[in-house]
Formats: C-alpha cells, structure tokens, sequence
C-alpha cells in the first residue's frame, strides 16, 4: 500500500503484470515479486532493474543532468530516446515483437532478444 500511495512511484516506474494479468508489485519477503522471472542471470537483473526504475543508460535519464545535449533516438524516428519508444517503436530493438510487452514474461523475452538494451557502454565482462 506505501509503494502504490507513494509519490516517490510518479511516471518513472515501469508498470508490469503477471501472465495472469496481476499487477507485480514490489516485495521482498519469500524471494520477492521479481526475482523468480529473471533471478537466474545477474546482468539481466541488472538490465530488469535499470527498465523498471527508468535509470538506464539512455537519453531519456541522461537529460536530467545534461540538459543541453541531443538526446534524439539513434534511430533516427523521435527526437527523444524515451524508454517507451525502446519498448514499442524503436527499430534498433526489433527481434522480438508482442504487443503484451507489460507482461514480465514477455518483457524479459523481449530483453533476451536484445541483449544491448539498457546496458552501460564500456563494460568489463
């Protein structure tokens, strides 16, 4: 209840559902709400994490300390490279494609298919 009246929410957080259509919400106890979807691979949590919290290495989140730079798509199509025109629109992330993209399975598939998204460039594996 603190998480869904919190003002802390507001519009940066990403919204998803179970498969049968329950809203995730976040919780740790017993393994938590997400971790069971995506626990297995720690730069897919990390990837995960940074999408639902709306603090990844694009220019949507860049924009709020580097104001004066472009922070167009790559792709060339929207003049900002929002994490809603990732998820839906953009034509760098196309390999796999459902409408149901709010659902944690298919959001994760979607993330497995497009192993660069929200990834921090210049990483030491």
């Amino acid at each position: 209840m603190t998480f869904q009246a919190s003002d802390l929410r507001r519009h940066q957080f990403l919204d998803l559902v179970d498969d049968d259509n329950n809203p995730i919400e976040p919780f740790y106890t017993n393994g938590g709400s997400w971790l069971k979807y995506f626990g297995y691979s720690n730069s897919l949590c990390a990837r995960v994490m940074r999408a639902i919290i709306n603090h990844a290495p694009i220019r949507e989140y860049q924009l709020r300390f580097f104001s004066r730079e472009d922070f167009s798509c790559p792709c060339g199509f929207y003049p900002l490279e929002l994490r809603c025109h990732i998820l839906h629109k953009c034509k760098r992330f196309n390999k796999y494609w459902n409408l149901r993209r709010d659902t944690i399975s298919h959001f994760i598939l979607f993330l497995e298919f497009n192993s660069s998204m929200f990834v921090f460039e210049n990483v030491i594996t």
